[in-house]
């Protein structure tokens, strides 16, 4: 398939997509508002660690958006806000970060991995590429049952050079099955430039080599990435494979423990800047009269507010209790099990009272 670039990419908003579109970039200014505070909390000590999505909330938000609540997303570290867009709500999905007893996960996976069955959203291991196998395995079984489920599998630039990115795409080309790998090239692999790390200039042609469809898109247009993920989920939903390369650019670390400054030309960031998502995505939204700036203000005040809230709610929550370690590992808990909860219970009744912060 021929490269899809921005012109012809990016549809005109027809009043059918309007409405969808302007729900896309509030999600965006939310998730944006939502970082920002997640890494301010970060440096003050309030939590542990956070993957941002900085720059890349078009391709994140947008393609996901294509998919109907059935279907499945296998996210790499940048997903977790697709969540949120799909009805998780920010109070559990903050407790996550927090590691604390409204978590869901019971504080068991690392932050910034949030994953829950409720929105059809897996977890992952933070092991490049390992997802895309996964996601490939599970769109099998679903076209094994006649289900109309479609897979959405997640990866960055570097997993390009991943043994699984070849096994996924081979037994996905091989097994026509329903998935749609989304990889956003951001530029960077960590710190290794795209360049660097594989010999391929544009990677959307390595999903040719398989026999998957596969195309390049203007990542940091949301009306372009909408239309070219929600064109690449139909075929899915009725057909095979498709590869999209979402061209984008990772404005921010790749996570709260990462310096760019020591790798990476300040310039380069700011003219990448100039195509912040959230600078284009208004742009196109107002052009088309879909967008005003009362509408922007409101969506940023409206989006400030609810972070804060949850913020608030999230963080006065306790700590995971210790007897929820023994929960979730069986269906049916096991006698030894059983009794290392017992024996927990009793030390723990047994100890000396700490006060908080001890």
């Amino acid at each position: 398939m021929a490269v899809r670039q921005r012109e012809e990419a990016a549809a005109s908003l027809e009043p059918g997509r309007r409405e969808r579109l302007r729900e896309i970039y509030r999600w965006m200014i939310l998730l944006r508002t939502l970082d920002e505070r997640m890494l301010t909390l970060q440096r003050q000590g309030r939590i542990g660690f956070y993957g941002s999505c900085y720059g890349q909330e078009a391709a994140t938000l947008a393609s996901a958006a294509a998919l109907e609540p059935g279907d499945w997303i296998f996210p790499a570290l940048r997903e977790q806000g697709a969540m949120l867009l799909r009805g998780f709500p920010i109070v559990p999905f903050l407790c996550q970060v927090f590691g604390n007893a409204g978590d869901p996960q019971k504080g068991r996976q690392m932050p910034s991995h949030q994953a829950d069955a409720s929105v059809r959203q897996a977890s992952w291991s933070s092991v490049i590429g390992t997802q895309l196998t996964h996601a490939v395995g599970a769109a099998y079984a679903a076209k094994r049952r006649g289900e109309p489920t479609v897979v959405m599998a997640y990866l960055g630039d570097g997993a390009t050079s991943s043994a699984e990115f070849h096994q996924a795409l081979d037994a996905a080309g091989r097994w026509k099955v329903p998935v749609v790998f989304c990889c956003q090239n951001n530029r960077w692999s960590i710190s290794l430039p795209v360049d660097r790390q594989t010999a391929a200039p544009e990677l959307w042609r390595k999903g040719l080599a398989y026999g998957v469809p596969s195309e390049r898109v203007d990542g940091n247009d949301l009306v372009a990435v909408h239309v070219a993920s929600s064109q690449a989920v139909g075929r899915a939903r009725g057909g095979g494979p498709c590869l999209l390369e979402l061209v984008t650019y990772r404005l921010g670390a790749h996570s709260s423990s990462d310096d760019p400054t020591r790798y990476r030309d300040p310039a380069e960031v700011e003219r990448a800047l100039a195509r912040d998502p959230l600078v284009v995505g208004r742009e196109r939204l107002a052009a088309a009269g879909a967008w005003t700036d009362e509408d922007d203000a409101r969506a940023r005040r409206d989006a400030a507010g609810e972070v804060a809230r949850a913020i608030a709610e999230a963080e006065a929550l306790p700590r995971p209790a210790p007897g929820t370690l023994f929960d979730d590992v069986y269906a049916e808990p096991p006698w030894i099990l059983a009794e290392q909860r017992e024996r927990l219970a009793a030390e723990l009744a047994a100890a000396p009272r700490r006060r908080p912060g001890e």
